[in-house]
């Protein structure tokens, strides 16, 4: 008869009376019980069908704790942008100013570039209806923004009650004098007299609190001409 070579077996498995056997854990079993013990065939069943079910419970409780820890990697990735938008917070504020300043400038620009026109700094035709005629001058003076380039109120104005085309054809009118302190060039009279209203400071010094006193004449237009095209007012004679 061959003997058992391998560790001794208790004495309940020993006699093949498995149902009286010492209540031992079977994972135990499953982790460290001799292999040459499972030469027994009931003893065989027994163990490799439980430590088939615990390895595929073990499997089972991996998926669920990486299911389980999905939520936290989810969580951790959300800070991360959080954290990278703030540190982005003070780039965008500082695009923000240069937009809103470059904003600024051209407006700036453009504003410049129109009252610095004939047309719009004296030209006034329909001549506009306000309400009370003894506020005409007041009322254009802040509409048009004519001011002295120091912000001053100017001393007088001229506004021209005749169509924009007729002032143009001023740079054609072969009537040439010379320019008052502009000796070098010449300015062009107008062939007809034209509508105007002369508007003269009376009260303020500092744009906007300007105050003027207004009258109407007729008189032959002085002005410099660039490109066919009248660039300057100069004045006007009755």
């Amino acid at each position: 008869m061959r003997t058992h070579s391998g560790p001794a077996l208790p004495d309940s498995l020993a006699e093949g009376n498995f149902s009286s056997s010492p209540a031992v854990p079977k994972h135990t079993l499953c982790r460290s019980l001799p292999f040459s013990t499972l030469a027994l065939p009931t003893f065989n069943r027994l163990s490799i069908s439980y430590c088939q079910g615990t390895a595929r419970h073990k499997r089972f409780s991996q998926i669920h704790d990486q299911k389980a820890m999905l939520p936290v990697r989810t969580t951790r990735k959300m800070t991360v942008k959080a954290k990278d938008v703030k540190s982005l917070l003070p780039l965008m504020i500082i695009m923000v100013i240069i937009f809103l300043v470059l904003l600024f400038w051209e407006n700036e620009v453009n504003d410049e570039v129109v009252t610095s026109t004939l047309e719009h700094l004296h030209v006034d035709y329909p001549q506009n209806d306000v309400p009370v005629p003894a506020r005409y001058c007041n009322h254009m003076i802040i509409q048009r923004v004519i001011r002295e380039p120091d912000h001053t109120c100017k001393k007088e104005h001229v506004f021209i009650h005749e169509r924009p085309r007729k002032i143009n054809g001023i740079c054609t009118s072969p009537k040439k004098v010379a320019c008052q302190n502009l000796s070098a060039i010449f300015c062009f009279q107008s062939e007809t007299k034209f509508k105007m209203t002369v508007c003269q400071l009376t009260e303020g010094t500092r744009y906007p609190a300007c105050r003027y006193h207004y009258f109407t004449t007729e008189g032959f237009v002085l002005v410099t001409c660039d490109d066919l095209r009248p660039d300057t007012f100069l004045g006007y004679v009755k």
